[in-house]
Parts: C-alpha cells; sequence; structure tokens
C-alpha cells in the first residue's frame, strides 16, 4: 500500500550459542535501515525491518516464518545467519514463492534448487571446495612441499561439506590424506584428541571446528610441539573477537578462512564508512566488536533487497528473483553477482595467517596485519609464513 512501509521478516539468533553472529547482523542490518530511510526509504515509502529471535532453534524457524508471513503479513521475507536459520525456512518459501535472500549458510540451495533464493556467502557455485580450496592451493606452494593431511572434525552435521571439500582439494592439489577422525561435540580433553590426530606426523592438520572446540582444540596445537607445516583450514570461532580475546597470540600461524578483512584490496566503496559506524555502536553490546566476518555481508544481503525493489519497481517477488538472477550488485563488499542456485557467480574465500598479535586485546586484531590474507593472489596482503613454528610467536619475541 502507497505510504505504508515495506515490511521485510526474518530470523536470527540473537540468543543462543550464535548470537554474536546474529546480533552482528542485526546491528548491520539496522544501520542499512537507517541510513535507506534517511534518504526517503525505497519506492517513497520507509522500511521496516520486523526480526524474530530463532534462539539457534532450527525447530522453531518454521514457525517464525509461518507467522511472518500469516499472522505479521510482511511484504518480503529475509533469511538469516547460518544453515540452521535458514535451511528450515526454505520448504515455505518454496510454498509460497517467495524471494528469498539469505545471509551465510553453506550449499543451503544443493537439494532444493529453488530458483528464488540467493545467498551472500561468496562460496560460488562450489561452496563445499571453494571454503578451503585456498587452504589447500597455498600448502602445494610451500618448499618442502607438504604430502600428508589429517583431518580432524566435529562429529557434527555442519563439519560434513567443508570435509568433503577438503578430501577433494588435498586430492587435485596432490596432497593424501591419512588419517580423519572426530571427536563428539562434548570434548573437553582436546590435547587428547590433538595427539590422537597427529600421531602419525601429517605435513597439514587440517581441522574443522566450532567456536568452544576450536578454543580448545587452537590451545591444544599451541602445547604440543607439534611439527606439522600448516594448521587451521575450516574453524568457525577464530573470526569472532570473543575467541581471538580469548586466544590472543595463541592465534599466531593458524591458518583459517575468511570472507571480508581491512585490507587495501578490499575497500570496496563504503565499507570503512559502514565498519566505522557499526564499530562505534557494537561497544558495549552482545555483537562483535569489530563486525569483519558478518557485518560487511549483512548491509550487503539488504543492498541487493533494496536495489532490486527500485529497479523492478515494486515488491513483486517473481520479479524481483528475476531481477536479480542477472543483476549486477555494487556493495560494499564489491560487485556482487548471481549464479547457479544463487549463489555467487564466482567464489571469494579468503585464505588468511594470523601473525604477529602480542597480546589478548581486540584492537590487535582490528590492525590489517593481525591477519595477512595469503591466497587468492587478486586480494593477498603478504605470504605465508611456513611452517606454523615459524608464524607462532609474535616476530619481537
Amino acid at each position: 500500500m502507497a505510504g505504508s512501509p515495506i515490511r521485510i521478516g526474518y530470523c536470527l539468533s540473537l540468543t543462543g550459542p550464535l548470537a554474536a553472529n546474529g546480533q552482528t547482523a542485526r546491528l548491520a542490518h539496522q544501520v542499512w535501515q537507517e541510513d535507506v530511510n534517511s534518504r526517503g526509504g525505497l519506492l517513497g515509502r520507509q522500511v521496516e525491518l520486523v526480526c524474530i529471535d530463532d534462539h539457534g532453534d532450527a525447530a522453531s524457524v518454521p514457525g517464525i516464518y509461518e507467522a511472518l508471513l500469516t499472522e505479521q503479513k510482511v511484504d518480503l521475507i529475509l533469511g538469516g545467519y547460518g544453515n540452521n536459520s535458514i535451511t528450515p525456512a526454505m520448504p515455505l518459501a518454496i510454498e509460497h514463492g517467495r524471494f528469498f535472500v539469505g545471509l551465510m549458510g553453506l550449499g543451503v540451495n544443493n537439494t532444493y534448487k529453488y530458483g528464488r533464493f540467493f545467498a551472500l556467502i561468496p562460496t560460488g557455485p562450489d561452496p563445499n571446495a571453494a571454503l578451503t580450496e585456498g587452504f589447500f592451493e597455498t600448502a602445494s606452494r610451500q618448499t618442502p612441499r607438504p604430502a600428508t593431511v589429517a583431518v580432524l572434525a566435529a562429529d557434527a552435521d555442519f563439519t560434513r561439506n567443508p570435509i568433503a571439500g577438503a578430501r577433494a582439494n588435498a586430492a587435485k592439489y596432490g596432497l593424501e590424506v591419512v588419517s580423519e577422525a572426530k571427536y563428539s561435540l562434548a570434548t573437553t580433553d582436546f590435547a587428547a584428541v590433538f595427539r590422537e590426530a597427529e600421531s602419525g606426523k601429517p605435513d597439514v592438520l587440517f581441522l574443522c571446528s566450532y567456536l568452544n572446540d576450536s578454543v580448545g582444540l587452537i590451545r591444544a596445537v599451541a602445547e604440543s610441539g607439534t611439527v606439522a607445516g600448516l594448521v587451521g583450514g575450516a574453524m568457525i570461532g577464530p573470526q569472532s573477537s570473543t575467541v581471538q580475546a580469548q586466544l590472543g597470540p595463541l592465534l599466531n600461524g593458524i591458518v583459517n578462512y575468511e570472507y571480508w578483512l581491512p585490507v587495501p584490496a578490499m575497500d570496496f566503496p563504503g565499507v570503512s564508512s559502514l565498519i566505522a559506524t557499526y564499530q562505534r555502536r557494537a561497544a558495549g553490546t552482545p555483537a562483535d566488536a569489530l563486525g569483519y566476518y558478518v557485518a560487511p555481508f549483512a548491509y550487503a544481503q539488504l543492498q541487493v533487497v533494496g536495489q532490486a525493489i527500485r529497479e523492478t519497481g515494486g515488491i513483486d517477488d517473481e520479479e524481483l528473483a528475476d531481477y536479480t538472477s542477472k543483476a549486477t550488485f555494487p556493495t560494499v563488499v564489491g560487485d556482487v553477482k548471481f549464479g547457479t542456485l544463487g549463489e555467487w557467480a564466482a567464489p571469494r574465500v579468503l585464505t588468511v595467517q594470523f601473525r604477529d598479535i602480542q597480546g589478548n586485546d581486540v584492537a590487535e586484531f582490528g590492525r590489517p596485519g593481525a591477519r595477512v590474507v595469503v591466497s587468492p593472489a587478486s586480494f593477498a596482503s603478504g605470504s605465508l609464513v611456513y611452517p606454523y613454528r615459524a608464524a607462532s610467536k609474535p616476530s619481537s619475541s
């Protein structure tokens, strides 16, 4: 209705195990909302965001979206952060024929193949492989060249796709996976788990872990005296300022993935201003202090929706999806174009190495040199320090 706000409904995990990332996305969405409304809104209408807390409970997601559509009667729906917030909403989005732009969820549309779904996670048309290709490509360039890989992963559904990608990438770059072990999410003694994983003296230790277990594993790595050349891979947690503050210098030498960092090649229009605004407002809140991992993509998510609304002149789901499948979107994370299954047409996952962390102050991790981008070459800010032990201590020590 002309003059009434455009209402966009969705859920995020504002409490529960993923609350920091959910809170980060929520704050970035609010910054976008305020920015666009201060400029007159969209199509002359203000934008209202209706965000419901799913508490990290995937089972609650279908009911939330059902209520948003049938009771709240929102105009559009949006996907949240993580597979647990996006995947359970897919059947309902499909049933109602809704335009559905998700934030970060790995391979959400692989099964559904829904033509009106789009994802802001920059893992491209083969997300399983893209997440870890830089890790293994970087390993293959080192001297002496590593030959063997040990995989250590949480025994959970979310590790299945990254492990499949790691196997494929190891084979692609001529490395042999010599062992693969999984640990329970209830594990507390990570030193014992790690000792077993490295007992065969692999050249590369590929770790696929989740928040609290990432902390335990990295402590175990630091205490182990491992001779592995490369350690890390697909760890959820080291991107978080809370985890960074816990681990501090213990992160030195770890190689992991990121999606955006404040390096010169990624200074896209508007992103520095967004990060400055975000960090000022995040202080003292449950949101991530730095916001690098989620905030730019959450803002870009709504930039995509906003551009589609402006360019189609309305909020028709079919027209929005058709436009989005063909257009290029200038955003704070660079130009975004979607391809197969609504993923990015080309992947852009960063492989980074933690370096020269002196203490546990989160401000240390805000330095561009704290996480050196080693791959891909087009965004690199430095070269890998190899082997792991050579980078595991601050350079001044």
